[in-house]
């Protein structure tokens, strides 16, 4: 008998109750004040739901497993404790390859021991045409999951570039690969093995061509729609396991993930279609992309001396961070320069891009290490307004974000995305390595040449540093 149909009350009550902590962790999640309450909901909920599983299913070996657990457990402790927040982007990706490739193992021993998970048909011949179904799914998605995964870390680790891989009529293969996965879901029994593993061999194949032609410019996107991936991949195999807690999960984490894709791309202006089909996102010409910028128009350069005298009789400054202020880990620097901004009784305010950075919320999970106070805090639509009446944008390290471009310039790759409108300020002060170099978009940044703009060129950390030397 199949174990959905014979439920201990209990356990029903114990995956309940790990689905309403999970719920109450995403809620958390939603602002930086509740995050560490959401993730303590969230290993609340997962430690129930691991230990329900253990105490009602017959294992073969439980010192096995916990061997397992405590194995996994320690290697992610010691990779959480000792990862700088600058490589979180490539982490979160190398996580979703493993939940990519726990979904294809688990359907993997599904197909080759259908008994032991009590998936046959009625007449014990065949895997049972539903669960056929979820198992093809969930190991299609799960394989997809972790060769996108795979090559996402690669771009965001340095070790591939990360400018787009434009393959000829890539959009064809995909779509002819997408069909022929999708027609082995449906036509692979237990005694087609081979059309099992041609649907894992394709799935793995697929998976590497969606990624490679995305370019550095969409990688916050491409985080949360593996993040959504592995949700359904997980969701899958829930059925196919006959829990109902990887169902929940995996639901949760699947349609979280999809509707941060969409709020990703809104802020991008761009669609989910465009995204995934690739193409955009020169690379970063600081680690080695083509794009440079146009240094033959006049610019004005300012010292840390400059920019600590402007900041210092300010009535208003607000902040913008951007990946060049992650790559420098000038986070904590910053905070220092602000407290002494306030000292000063400058009133300091953080400006967020929802695509600042490599991955979702990076800016202010870095600013959140800094300690920098929730309420100093603020998204693109609650602090644009107040640009006009600001006497100073400290931009660090943000380039696509702040380029008016967007607004203006109907060639440009990001025209139609929203911009945090920094040139409204009397004075910006745009910290970056040198003129050189321009963001992921590979497209120059009109700020740059405005008269009302003072280019800080250095190293982001040194230059902060400099600036609280010079303030003091």
């Amino acid at each position: 008998m199949h174990e959905a149909l014979a439920v201990n009350p209990w356990v029903a009550l114990a995956y309940l109750v790990a689905g309403v902590c999970f719920i109450l962790a995403l809620r958390g999640l939603s602002s930086p004040a509740s995050s560490r309450r959401g993730n303590r909901f969230g290993m609340a909920g997962m430690a129930l739901a691991v230990a329900t599983t253990l105490v009602t299913h017959d294992i073969a070996s439980l010192p096995e497993i916990a061997g397992a657990i405590l194995i996994g457990g320690t290697i992610g402790f010691i990779v959480a404790r000792r990862i700088a927040m600058t490589a979180m982007p490539q982490l979160i990706a190398a996580f979703h390859s493993l939940v990519g490739m726990a979904a294809v193992l688990v359907g993997a021993a599904a197909f080759l021991n259908p008994e032991a998970f009590g998936i046959l048909a009625a007449d014990g011949l065949d895997i049972a045409f539903n669960s056929r179904i979820e198992m093809g799914l969930g190991v299609a998605i799960g394989a997809i999951t972790f060769s996108g995964s795979v090559i996402a870390f690669l771009k965001l680790n340095g070790n591939m570039s990360g400018a787009p891989i434009i393959l000829p009529l890539r959009h064809v293969i995909n779509l002819a690969m997408l069909a022929a996965i999708l027609a082995l879901v449906f036509l692979f029994h237990a005694d087609t093995p081979e059309l099992f593993w041609a649907i894992v061999v394709l799935s793995f194949l697929i998976g590497f061509l969606l990624i490679i032609p995305i370019g550095g410019a969409d990688m916050p996107v491409v985080i949360s729609m593996l993040n959504s991936y592995s949700g359904w991949a997980a969701a899958a195999m829930g059925f196919t396991l006959h829990n109902t807690a990887m169902i929940i999960t995996g639901a949760l984490v699947g349609s979280s993930g999809a509707i941060l894709s969409y709020i990703m791309c809104k802020a991008m202006n761009r669609s989910f279609i465009s995204v995934i089909s690739g193409g955009f996102g020169a690379g970063d010409s600081d680690s080695g992309g083509a794009a440079v910028a146009k240094t033959d128009r006049p610019w004005k350069r300012g010292s840390a001396e400059d920019a600590a005298f402007l900041m210092s009789q300010a009535e208003q400054v607000v902040i913008v961070p951007g990946y060049g202020m992650a790559v420098a880990q000038a986070q904590h620097a910053l905070r220092e320069m602000a407290d002494k901004l306030k000292e000063h009784g400058v009133a300091v305010k953080y400006a967020i891009h929802p695509v600042a950075g490599r991955m979702p919320g990076h800016m202010n999970v870095l600013l959140a290490e800094a300690n920098v106070p929730y309420d100093e805090v603020f998204e693109l639509e609650d602090i644009n307004s107040e640009f006009a009446r600001t006497d100073v944008a400290f931009v660090i390290g943000a380039n696509d974000v702040t380029n008016p471009a967007a607004k203006t310039d109907k060639s440009s790759p990001i025209y139609g995305m929203p911009i945090l409108d920094v040139e409204k300020a009397k004075t910006v002060l745009f910290v970056k390595r040198s003129m050189g170099g321009v963001g992921y978009a590979g497209v120059d940044n009109d700020v740059f040449y405005r008269d009302n703009t003072m280019m800080l060129l250095a190293d982001a950390k040194k230059m902060v540093e400099e600036i609280v030397k010079a303030m003091e």
